[in-house]
């Protein structure tokens, strides 16, 4: 028991601290990723034709335009988010789709229903100030900087 509380207790600052706060990084990093492009921008893309006149335009861009942001948003930078590549960078567009799904396309749904993008917002911004972690494209291509 006593070794377990140690383990438990290892803060930020050790080594070993440090691995699991990257461990957890990647995980969040990965399953987001995989749920978000799997789940909701393939079929964006895929259905692109289908959906293009009649997808929501909140910024007055056109339909198909407002889909493509949502397609390169979904799609394309959870690709990015998967390989911690320009994590930053990947998940405004992110931030930015699920602020436009919870103030534009679902206010006046029922809660549960603002509930989901509300779900991917949290940990793209929580991303965007933690980085992606040691075990990234991000640590190859940067360095040290975390």
């Amino acid at each position: 028991m006593n070794s377990i509380t140690k383990w438990l207790g290892k803060g930020c600052d050790s080594d070993s601290g440090r691995s699991w706060n990257d461990f957890g990084l990647l995980i969040l990093r990965v399953a987001l990723g995989l749920i978000m492009m799997l789940g909701h921008g393939s079929g964006k893309l895929t259905g692109f034709a289908d959906r293009a006149d009649s997808f929501a335009d909140p910024f007055g861009l056109g339909s198909a335009a407002s889909l493509s942001l949502a397609v390169f948003a979904e799609f394309f930078c959870s690709i990015a988010l998967i390989f911690g590549l320009c994590t930053r960078l990947a998940v405004i567009p992110l931030i930015i789709t699920m602020l436009v799904a919870i103030f534009y396309v679902h206010l006046d749904d029922p809660w549960r229903k603002i509930e989901y993008p509300l779900l991917f917002l949290l940990p793209y911004i929580t991303l965007f100030f933690t980085g992606a972690g040691r075990f990234s494209v991000d640590k190859r291509l940067f360095g040290g900087r975390r």
